[in-house]
């Protein structure tokens, strides 16, 4: 497949213009707007999954760069608020497993307990920070035990802001020659409404502050349903955006409907009838992987279910998540001798291959390399 390029040097206005052009042009493939030309097949998209996640650590523009450097379609930053209300990319709430907060003796007395997503947490909470107190923390790796690699670039790296993220996302663009896409996730919407920092105008304001977010492809995410409907009323529909419905397998109820004492559950949300629901407001549903091929007791791949078709006729893209390359993540049919920790890109590849068989219309992955490698084109954007 051929990729459509974007100059390498030119005017910020002509950046502009020419990536325009190249939007316009992408929109058909990728499902945006109008038919897609007889000559183009939809490739499935690849996404980084917190960057490249297996390679560096995650939420880093050290993440991103390498997810982009390997072929990531879309980059991946799950957004949270900092005291003084800024967005800023970090997984979870709790700082204490992805920085160094808690080597740093004068945050020791911020050291605390908060119920979270109806789950209690202990350890150092993003919104107690200020910007300028985080901007003084660095990134580290999750899972140093899995990952020594990435664990090696400990403290080599600041949180990011949204706002950062957009912006090194358009110049990379600019850089490679090819569109990137951001699929953000708003991370506990319920909770940090409750605190005072609710989420939905500071992001959407964000968006509307940048050329890059309001020309090229936005994807938006959510465990959560009301914020998703709020952004879509704000938003409406537009050929760049897609609203992504996150969901688990499980019939537990996400921390909106639990909060309001609703009785709808995820598991009720992933049956055709559900199906037709998120489509009413969202264009993606993403499941966990598992819920598209599940494992057997053997711990290998069993049969498929039908949430791809019904997904499908429901008028919805299916994305899930998330791939991973380490031996312990994999199904056993997949997996080689080489100890549960070590990376096993040829298991990994086999692994997605066979979720692509499916027809998944894109998936994320912590390792896009591998991911572009699964799909087997140069490039799908």
């Amino acid at each position: 497949m051929t990729t459509s390029r974007l100059p390498g040097r030119v005017s910020r206005r002509g950046f502009i213009q020419a990536a325009a052009a190249a939007g316009a042009a992408l929109a058909a493939p990728l499902g945006f707007a109008g038919p897609a030309p007889t000559t183009v097949v939809a490739t499935p998209l690849v996404f980084g999954h917190r960057g490249a996640s297996a390679l560096r650590p995650e939420h880093t523009l050290a993440s991103y760069a390498k997810a982009i450097a390997d072929g990531a379609d879309y980059i991946e930053p799950d957004l949270v608020a900092t005291r003084d209300g800024v967005l800023v990319a970090r997984h979870d709430v709790n700082l204490s497993e992805t920085t160094d907060v808690a080597t740093r003796a004068v945050f020791a007395s911020r050291r605390t307990k908060k119920t979270i997503d109806g789950e209690t947490h202990e350890g150092w909470f993003v919104d107690d920070f200020t910007l300028a107190e985080l901007k003084s923390l660095r990134a580290i790796e999750r899972l140093p035990q899995v990952r020594p690699g990435s664990a090696e670039f400990n403290g080599m790296f600041q949180v990011a802001t949204f706002e950062e993220i957009i912006d090194f996302v358009a110049a990379e663009a600019a850089t490679v020659g090819r569109v990137i896409g951001l699929v953000p996730e708003l991370k506990s919407s319920t909770y940090f409404a409750s605190v005072g920092l609710p989420l939905e105008d500071r992001f959407l304001a964000t968006l509307a502050a940048h050329e890059y977010t309001r020309r090229y492809p936005v994807e938006i995410q959510s465990f959560e349903i009301a914020n998703l409907k709020y952004m879509r009323g704000k938003l409406g529909r537009r050929a760049n955006l897609r609203l992504m419905q996150l969901v688990v397998s499980e019939a537990v109820r996400p921390s909106d409907v639990a909060a309001t004492n609703g009785t709808l559950t995820f598991a009720q949300m992933l049956t055709p009838a559900g199906l037709r629901d998120i489509a009413a407001y969202a264009d993606v549903v993403a499941p966990p992987t598992r819920a598209i091929i599940p494992l057997d007791k053997d711990g290998r791949l069993a049969q498929p279910t039908s949430l791809v078709d019904d997904a499908h006729k429901a008028g919805l893209r299916i994305e899930p998540w998330t791939f991973r390359p380490e031996n312990r993540f994999l199904a056993a049919d997949f997996r080689n001798a080489a100890g549960e920790n070590a990376r096993n890109p040829i298991g990994s590849i086999a692994e997605m291959k066979r979720y692509l068989a499916t027809g998944l219309d894109g998936f994320f992955t912590d390792d896009p390399a591998l991911g572009r490698a699964a799909v087997g084109v140069v490039q799908a954007i």
